[in-house]
Formats: structure tokens, sequence, C-alpha cells
């Protein structure tokens, strides 16, 4: 099932940058926002599958320190990212719908390379961070990490230091790094459904919602699966340990391995001109 689940995400996201890139109809900042979820998408899975795989073909279940940390960096570049272009596809969908006679102004291929850049680098910062407070942490319990890769919440609990400090101050990085592009995401859908709903006829309405469902769509997932994965409430905790980790696992499978293989089907099949490029493509690979 994981393979099927990292050969379908990587073939599906493969292609979506390699039509993006190739096809200059799709050089829009729309596509180029679309490209980097594509890499988001691929990175995520390989993070993580490749080594459930090793665990499964080989029975071998130790991770290296360094590669534990390695997994910790990547996750939080991952995560941090998307928020922000999750938020900056937002951003892009309000400005079409609108300002639609300023779109080239407000949304640029200037701008759309700086705002991506920008997500990019918060996420590499807030990574390196939270590397550094959590290599300071002592490590003398247990060493069985009760996840599907080392993420922060179940490497806390493994250490043996005082980590009260670490977690008020990661708790307060992760509260404002996912709070700041989920406004703006919520600020850009409150403007654009206000819009959608001014359009009199219902074929236009429809015609105008269809443009940005793909993305809500996208985002109702990613944000379900991150809020039930560290936003549940305490009373959660008090189960059985073993459901609580079970309930992690399922989470982490879903933002993990099922969400990035579901991102470009949800993109490409509410998209009619990728659909119409993709026949034209599978029309000449035929020839």
């Amino acid at each position: 099932m994981f393979l099927v689940i990292y050969v379908t995400t990587l073939v599906g996201n493969s292609l979506t940058i390699g039509l993006f890139c190739f096809d200059h109809h799709f050089h829009s900042p729309m596509y180029i926002l679309l490209c980097n979820m594509s890499v988001l998408d691929m990175s995520f899975t390989s993070m993580v599958l490749p080594k459930l795989l090793d665990i499964f073909l080989t029975g071998n279940k130790v991770i290296s320190y360094k590669g534990c940390i390695t997994q910790v960096f990547f996750f939080v570049v991952l995560m941090v990212s998307e928020y922000f272009i999750l938020a900056t596809m937002a951003y892009d969908r309000y400005v079409a719908i609108c300002h639609p006679l300023r779109y080239s102004n407000f949304m640029s291929l200037h701008v759309c390379f700086w705002m991506s850049w920008t997500s990019w680098c918060i996420g590499v910062f807030e990574g390196i961070l939270y590397v550094i407070l959590i290599s300071s942490c002592t490590f003398c319990r247990s060493n069985k990490v009760d996840h599907l890769f080392c993420d922060l919440k179940p490497l806390i609990k493994l250490s043996c230091s005082d980590t009260h400090t670490i977690e008020m101050v990661i708790l307060g990085l992760g509260t404002i790094i996912g709070f700041v592009p989920l406004v703006m995401t919520l600020l850009s859908y409150m403007y654009i459904i206000s819009a959608i709903l001014k359009i009199h006829s219902k074929e236009g309405r429809h015609k105008t919602f269809s443009t940005c469902s793909s993305h809500l769509t996208v985002i109702l997932l990613f944000y379900g699966t991150v809020l039930g994965m560290y936003m549940r409430p305490k009373s959660s905790y008090s189960m059985d340990q073993d459901k609580v980790f079970a309930i992690d696992k399922v989470f982490a499978i879903l933002y993990a391995g099922v969400i990035p293989m579901l991102n470009p089907l949800i993109y490409s099949l509410k998209n009619q001109q990728v659909k119409k490029a993709l026949r034209k493509l599978k029309k000449a690979m035929l020839c």
C-alpha cells in the first residue's frame, strides 16, 4: 500500500511539474505555485515513506540520531513552507477574482517568485531553529520513537531533560507561524465569497467558484489533518496510550502520504486547461 502511494505521488507530481514547465500556456503565477506544491508533496512523501518501506522490507527499525534530526528539519521546513504557499495561492485567487483587471500588477511573475522564495526561506529558518532546540535536549530514557517518523512531539516525550521552555518556544513559534498564513487564507476567501455572492447569474457564480474550488479542497484536507494531529483537546490524551499513538499514525499517513498523492488529482480533475493539456500529451505519446 505504501509503495503504491509513494510511486503514485512521485509520478503524479512529476507529471504536473513537467507539464507546467514545458508548456508555455502554464507559465503564470497560479501554475508556478502549483509546481511549488508538487515539490512540497514529493519531498514530504520522500521524507517518510522510503524509510517505512525499508522497515517493512528488512525489519530494521533503527534510525540514527542524525537521521532522526534530519527528518525533524525537513518535516518543519516542508510543513511551514506549505502553510505560506497555500496562503499565497489564496491571495492569487483573491486577486484573480476580486481585481481581475489589475491581476498582472498585483500578482506578476516577479511577485510570485518573491512570495514563493520567502515561503521556503521562512520554512528553512523555522527548521534550523527547531533542530537547535531539539538538539539541546538530553535523551537517556527509551530510544523508541512510537511514530511513523521523527516528529517533534514524540521526541520531546523521550527527552529526560526539562523541556518546558522548549515546549513553550515551539508552541509560541508554531502558533504564530501557523496563525499568520491561516488568517491570510481566511481573509482572502472572505473577500472571494463576498465577490462571488455579488454575481447575479447562477452560472457566473459557479464558474467563478470553480476557479478556486480545488485550492479550497486542498486547504480543508491539509488543515483538517494538521489540526487533528496537533490541536486535539487535552481530554483525548487521557485515553489509552496505544489509541493515542494509533490516532497520531493515522493522521501522519494522511498528511505525509495520502494528501500528497491526491493533490495532483484534485487540481487536474477541476482544471479544464490541465485536462486538455494532458489529453494532448497522451495523444502525442501514442503517436
